[in-house]
């Protein structure tokens, strides 16, 4: 990782409506409590287009602002070969999502690429399932997940 400004964060699923905005949201307020928003950019994407401009699912927003974490201001966009160049982690929310990475991924900067849970190692798992057809429970797991992960990620920055 070259020695830059900012440490640049992205957050990937498929449709960025549900896992990586959470993602988003919730490593926001956790860069924002602590102070390091001068540090540390964050970001979504997703890995289809299915979803650009349109707001995260209602469903999250709720179980966000249930948390005090406002979704709101985010839009959803798909992931560009500029974002490779751009961002220090990108981070995907499951394998499918981390091969198609991998795929787009330049030759060299593959080492930016991972899944999020692998900084939530005490966790025993290594992708966060997608709520988007499920109940509302589902939300809130996703949302304890994300929340474990991002304390291990800052964690990770703040090492480097």
């Amino acid at each position: 990782m070259n020695r830059k400004e900012k440490t640049a964060v992205l957050f990937v699923c498929m449709g960025n409506i549900c896992r990586s905005p959470t993602a988003h949201g919730v490593f926001r307020k956790l860069v924002r409590d602590e102070g390091l928003e001068e540090q540390i950019e964050i970001d979504s994407a997703g890995t289809h287009a299915y979803h650009v401009g349109q707001p995260p699912d209602r469903r999250a927003q709720l179980t966000a602002a249930g948390r005090n974490i406002d979704l709101s201001d985010l839009r959803g966009r798909q992931v560009d070969v500029n974002d490779f160049h751009r961002y220090d982690y990108i981070l995907a929310m499951d394998r499918e999502n981390l091969a198609i990475l991998l795929e787009l991924c330049p030759v060299g900067m593959e080492h930016k690429v991972s899944l999020f849970m692998n900084f939530a190692r005490d966790y025993g798992m290594d992708e966060v399932p997608d709520p988007y057809y499920g109940g509302e429970q589902g939300f809130e797991r996703v949302f304890d997940m994300v929340e474990a992960a991002s304390r291990g990620l800052l964690e990770e920055i703040r090492k480097h």
